[in-house]
């Protein structure tokens, strides 16, 4: 699990969200079809990894991924319920609302940081680029930094995505930036992301997904080293309108947490 908004304060630090799934720009195309050609029923999971799909939810429909995850590094651990609400606005527009419920190391649980990120479909099937949208969004600073479950700044986001699908598999390409209020104290003004993401069916509803993902070093006082991590797990769509996850997350290099998660995804129907 995106969000998640994961990866705990490698999350933090570029999504502002609290933990590593907080952010929920997760990605897995669960179906190997261009959006439009989805019905508008199926559920468009965007986790449970860092990246996330270049497809939105159908106009007028709605759908809700939450799930948990457990971060351990060192003697040090986190509980994040990430949780993520996206409307489709248009044909190819949705609007997401970002949070997570969490109970970081200080053993203070609470609400985090919430959101409002707006995906954006720019292209379909294009030569070499293949899907293409842009996911720019905002971070507000709503939980105190002194409990640990914010970051105390207001967070500018912009993601690109690039998504693909070769046979059965499906790859999703993203790059991110974020630039924070703040002097960067408490968390860098500038982070960066990036992730390569991997998924497909293995037999019948269940799939799987891979992806490697990175947070490059980021400067000033809470600054820290490059980031470099592998995440793996089987997913389950019973329905085309409910996906389940589970998987473990690994560090390759820097300071990140080992963890584990699993989640669901829902649409909920139409809402007009």
């Amino acid at each position: 699990m995106a969000s998640a908004q994961r990866r705990s304060e490698a999350v933090r630090h570029l999504h502002g969200a609290a933990g590593a799934i907080a952010a929920l720009t997760i990605g897995l195309p669960v179906v190997a079809q261009q959006p439009d050609t989805l019905h508008p029923h199926a559920v468009q999971p965007e986790r449970p990894t860092v990246a996330t799909h270049a497809g939105t939810v159908a106009r007028g429909w709605w759908e809700i991924e939450t799930g948990l995850e457990h971060d351990r590094i060192g003697s040090s651990t986190t509980l994040l319920v990430p949780t993520v609400l996206k409307v489709g606005v248009a044909s190819h527009v949705q609007v997401e609302v970002f949070g997570s419920a969490e109970q970081p190391a200080t053993n203070i649980t609470g609400l985090g940081d919430f959101g409002v990120n707006v995906k954006w479909r720019l292209l379909d099937d294009a030569p070499i680029l293949g899907d293409v949208a842009v996911e720019p969004g905002i971070k507000l600073p709503t939980a105190s930094p002194s409990s640990g479950l914010g970051t105390g700044t207001t967070d500018l986001l912009l993601l690109l995505i690039s998504s693909h699908e070769f046979g059965a598999v499906a790859m999703d390409l993203n790059a991110g930036y974020a630039h924070r209020s703040g002097n960067g104290t408490n968390t860098p003004k500038n982070a960066t992301v990036w992730t390569a993401s991997f998924g497909g069916s293995a037999v019948g509803p269940v799939g799987w997904v891979a992806e490697l993902y990175g947070y490059p070093a980021t400067s000033g006082p809470a600054g820290q080293a490059s980031i470099v991590s592998f995440l793996l797990g089987p997913t389950f769509l019973p329905r085309e309108w409910l996906f389940f996850d589970a998987g473990i997350i690994t560090p390759i290099t820097g300071p990140q947490p080992r963890a584990v998660y699993a989640g669901t995804v829902i649409n909920l129907g139409r809402l007009w």
